[in-house]
């Protein structure tokens, strides 16, 4: 891998870290604030709207600049919405101003991977990236669950250089910092020279662009089918983190330092079929793990029937692995086919859109059950009911691909297979 690679993982480390460690902090401060249960789960469908608000126009923002300065930016925002909830705006709008900043960091994240290496090391580099990521999902909702928690809380509230209300309100504190590590790292990625491409000065052309985009990729017939999957997976994924939240206190009494840690199980679960996959699965082989999606739906039903931690743990790794098995392959073969067939920023806009939508639609769901009394294990088994249900009518969508546009499949699996420079 090249060096600049490296400066790539770190600040991407660090910027997740501290979002993870948010998200932890941000349910607590609501829960301290004795807001509804509803709010709590909103804030992962307001962390995803200005994915969607904003896709027509961040992938542009990301080919426009050299991507470093764009994560630096970007950092920047997340530190402003950080400051928000300190000084006393409601927390739903607060982290959604975070949820721009995060908006604008992915398509420079992942646009930069396809300028920076080749073909041939995006398998390896997505594994190591979705790795890493990973290890900052597992480390964050662990720190953010420490900070709030009656360890860590009583000494970092009075080390404050400012006066803080509570436990919450000092991690957010603590969290400004990570991010402005994060913002360091930035300013040390290296510039690709792949040529910058014109932002563009009228709103509606930029909106007609990312519509061309959209469709163009969910026209191909293997992007359509990679972008359905990722798609789910996040959609379900993005939720599935407060689920294990609420989960864990409906099944196992936990509060959210301890049902903090069992997310941080899951995330490293992830991690393991993320490493695995990068180094044993090929770029033109990725559709073959379809199937893990269905077993993927089977095993979060299965989640009702657990009510002991010694089970629940291993089962939840057991969970996350099928799901960084699947995903590392198939985000891998799309931001392949995105980056041929429109550029690397734009085509991580388009998948951030229908990723972020569905967490957004599918927590907007979530909470609206939440806000009417369905229980947390009712939620559980829908979702396992979407992801299973969904995941084979995908497997069904791709073979019948195959067999009815068997030419056009295999001549673009031979140039994800051929294209090693």
């Amino acid at each position: 891998m090249k060096r600049g690679f490296y400066t790539i993982m770190s600040a991407q480390f660090f910027s997740s870290l501290a979002d993870n460690a948010l998200f932890v902090a941000a349910v607590e401060l609501l829960r301290a604030g004795g807001a509804d249960e509803w709010q709590r789960a909103a804030l992962v469908p307001m962390f995803a709207l200005f994915y969607v608000l904003l896709a027509p126009f961040v992938g542009a923002f990301a080919d426009a600049l050299p991507k470093g300065r764009v994560m630096f930016v970007s950092n920047s925002i997340k530190v402003v919405g950080c400051l928000m909830m300190l000084a006393g705006a409601h927390p739903l709008v607060a982290y959604a101003v975070v949820g721009l900043g995060a908006a604008a960091y992915s398509p420079a994240k992942y646009g930069i991977l396809t300028e920076l290496l080749p073909p041939s090391q995006l398998v390896k580099a997505n594994g190591w990236i979705e790795g890493l990521t990973i290890a900052s999902i597992i480390l964050g909702v662990v720190l953010g669950g420490q900070l709030v928690g009656p360890h860590v809380a009583p000494w970092l509230v009075p080390a404050m250089p400012w006066h803080v209300g509570s436990p919450a309100e000092a991690a957010i504190a603590a969290i400004v910092l990570l991010y402005a590590v994060a913002a360091a790292f930035n300013l040390y990625i290296p510039r690709t020279g792949t040529p910058l491409r014109p932002f563009g000065n009228h709103p509606l052309a930029l909106v007609r662009d990312f519509a061309s985009c959209n469709a163009r990729l969910w026209n191909d017939k293997l992007g359509q089918i990679t972008l359905a999957t990722t798609t789910l997976f996040w959609g379900v994924s993005g939720n599935l983190r407060y689920i294990v939240l609420a989960w864990a206190a409906a099944a196992l009494g936990y509060g959210t330092t301890q049902a903090s840690s069992l997310v941080g199980v899951v995330a490293i679960g992830t991690a393991v079929g993320a490493v695995v996959a990068s180094v044993t699965m090929r770029l033109e082989h990725a559709t073959r793990v379809i199937p893990l999606g269905i077993a993927m739906g089977v095993l979060v039903i299965a989640m009702n029937f657990i009510g002991n931690v010694w089970v629940a743990a291993p089962f939840l790794m057991a969970l996350g692995a099928l799901g960084g098995y699947l995903v590392v392959p198939m985000n891998a073969l799309l931001q392949h086919r995105g980056h041929n067939l429109m550029g690397a920023g734009r085509s991580i806009a388009v998948q951030n859109f229908n990723e972020q939508a569905c967490i957004l639609a599918l927590g907007a769901f979530y909470t609206g059950m939440t806000k009417w009394g369905l229980s947390a294990f009712g939620a559980i088994t829908i979702f396992g009911l979407v992801v299973a249900g969904t995941m084979e009518a995908i497997r069904r969508w791709h073979r019948r691909n195959c067999r009815v546009h068997r030419d056009e499949v295999e001549r673009l699996l031979a140039i994800a297979r051929s294209d090693k420079h």
